[in-house]
């Protein structure tokens, strides 16, 4: 139940020492609370002055008050500090997120990020506050408890001794079982969030290809996998907790018989033996609350190891190799046989790519799917960092890599489906330029190609877009992406990774006249499998399971009758 990095979280262990002072004072108030409230018993079984029964009555009173004053004091001790520690991951993780790219997202899933980022930390905040405060209640409480019955009858405590290791080995058993169980079931939940975020991403092209309703069925049958892994997991939770709860009561029982044996041949007087009985239940309350909340906090250990998994992941090294770099005209980018392997796959993604670009020209990138373009994309990006360092250079200055802060500067990355905030579309404009004004904005937009959709909006670009607002099309969002494009005049470096993929070919054709303009005077690399943008290119890299297999200008290739040939051939069909 326990990750041991917990305790390295920022306060966590002065908190644990905090809250352990005040369980060790709750666990005082608890014997006091049961030896007074059997004294009062006692006297009152043996007619005794009233006095003598009201007297330790309000101190049973005081100490019963004073017990549960300090569990709500716990709680409230510790919440601030779990809400500002859980605060803080979500940044860091949004942050080390950012930081590692692309590539950390596409490795772990955009679903599995979403839901760690969100519903996750939620889970960890519970995972902290019940595991705290559990631990350090199942430490302190019962030893103590054990130590007072020890003081009033060595016998029973030798039983109540013996019987709690057999209920923890008991606990531990159906606990490692109900681990097992929640292991699947959070793979199972990570597996649904991947599955339906994509599909959710992809349903208009789904919608045009008539498989939306096959990819329903799909989303279905994940789901319905999760729901069995769920009630299996409920299964254990409530089979074992039935178990511990019969296990404990059946050891009070025991105890009190007992004591009843003991009182009726004279072996112990009443009121050590009642409060014996009193105290048994409080001496396995603590083990049956760690259990009853041991499958309540799984689902936030399992959350918390994905968080800080990812928080120790280990980030790119010499970010800042090339400084105070600006993109022209003279510029030059050289990749010098660059191999790339993805993390955990034995097989290079590519393999020996060479090649030298140089000023404005529009790079166009092809190859059949799975050849290796969005990968060769994102190593011009940073988001990937070859096999070997010094393969990449720019104007002669060898770098580690491409994730360098002054390259990222210079350009603008445009994916398939380029990400719209839940903001104004102003501001989804000006995602890079903070600063620009309405009229920039709006000239930006216009060039893109959204006046005639501003036109539409009830509050023109001050309206809501995004997630929870306004939805927009495929379309839409890549004239967004244009118009940020458009809007950031000092970006000389345009990437573009198969923009026009998802989107119709009235679309697509519609959105071109708006794209080629903003091709001027830039650096373009432009992953497609689209051949009339491929007449647009001024070079051609080919792509060919992880290779570059042929590079040139469109007129050279087509002479050659190789690989490209055999591409546009398959394009003009696709086309047909």
């Amino acid at each position: 139940m326990i990750d041991q990095r917990l305790f390295d979280l920022p306060g966590m262990k002065k908190n644990a020492a905090v809250i352990g002072i005040m369980i060790f004072i709750q666990a005082l108030a608890i014997i006091i609370q049961g030896r007074y409230l059997s004294v009062a018993i006692v006297n009152l079984w043996n007619i005794q002055a009233l006095s003598t029964i009201l007297v330790p009555t309000v101190i049973f009173g005081i100490a019963f008050a004073a017990r549960h004053l300090f569990t709500m004091g716990e709680n409230r001790f510790l919440y601030p500090s779990v809400e500002k520690i859980t605060g803080d991951m979500r940044k860091n993780l949004m942050a080390k997120i950012f930081r590692l790219g692309p590539a950390e997202v596409e490795k772990r899933g955009t679903g599995n990020v979403v839901t760690m980022a969100l519903e996750g930390i939620d889970q960890v905040q519970t995972y902290l506050m019940l595991v705290i405060i559990k631990m350090m209640d199942m430490s302190i409480t019962p030893w103590l408890i054990l130590l007072y019955i020890a003081y009033l009858n060595i016998w029973q405590v030798l039983f109540l001794f013996i019987i709690y290791p057999v209920i923890i080995l008991f606990m531990i058993i159906l606990g490692l079982a109900a681990q097992a169980k929640a292991d699947r079931q959070y793979e199972g939940y990570t597996r649904l969030s991947n599955h339906f975020v994509d599909t959710l991403r992809g349903l208009p092209t789904l919608k045009q290809l008539g498989l939306s309703k096959q990819y329903a069925n799909n989303v279905y049958e994940v789901s319905e996998s999760y729901r069995k892994e769920t009630m299996s997991t409920l299964v254990i939770a409530l089979t074992s907790t039935f178990a511990l709860d019969f296990f404990t009561t059946l050891s009070i029982a025991v105890v009190a018989v007992l004591l009843g044996f003991d009182l009726m041949y004279g072996k112990v007087p009443l009121l050590p033996a009642l409060t014996i009985l009193v105290l048994a239940p409080d001496y396995f309350l603590p083990i049956r609350n760690f259990a009853n909340d041991y499958h309540a906090t799984l689902n936030g250990k399992n959350a918390l190891t994905a968080v800080l998994d990812v928080l120790k992941e280990p980030e790119v090294k010499d970010r800042k190799v090339l400084k105070d770099f600006t993109w022209d005209q003279n510029s030059d980018l050289k990749f010098d046989n660059l191999d790339f392997t993805h993390r955990g796959s034995k097989k290079k993604s590519l393999t020996g790519v060479s090649f030298d670009v140089s000023g404005f020209k529009k790079i166009g990138i092809i190859g059949e799917s799975g050849s290796g373009k969005t990968t060769l994309i994102n190593l011009i990006a940073g988001f990937l960092s070859p096999d070997d360092p010094n393969k990449v250079s720019i104007n002669g200055q060898v770098l580690p890599h491409l994730d360098q802060q002054s390259w990222q500067k210079n350009f603008l990355y445009i994916p398939q489906a380029p990400y719209i905030f839940h903001d104004t579309l102003a501001n989804n404009i000006s995602f890079y330029v903070q600063k620009a004004t309405k009229e920039e904005v709006q000239t930006a937009a216009n060039r893109a190609g959204l006046t005639d959709f501003i036109a539409t909006l009830p509050d023109g670009l001050d309206t809501m877009i995004g997630e929870g607002a306004r939805e927009v099309s495929g379309g839409q969002a890549q004239r967004i992406a244009l118009a940020r494009a458009f809007l950031d005049t000092s970006r000389k470096v345009l990437i573009f990774d198969e923009p026009t993929a998802h989107l119709d070919i009235e679309t697509e054709v519609a959105l071109k006249k708006d794209i080629l303009p903003v091709f001027n005077n830039h650096l373009v690399f432009f992953a497609t499998h689209r051949l009339h943008w491929i007449n647009e290119m001024d070079y051609v890299l080919v792509m060919d399971h992880g290779r570059l297999v042929e590079q040139g200008t469109p007129e050279e290739l087509s002479k050659e009758n190789g690989v490209y040939t055999a591409l546009r051939q398959k394009m003009e069909e696709a086309d047909l």
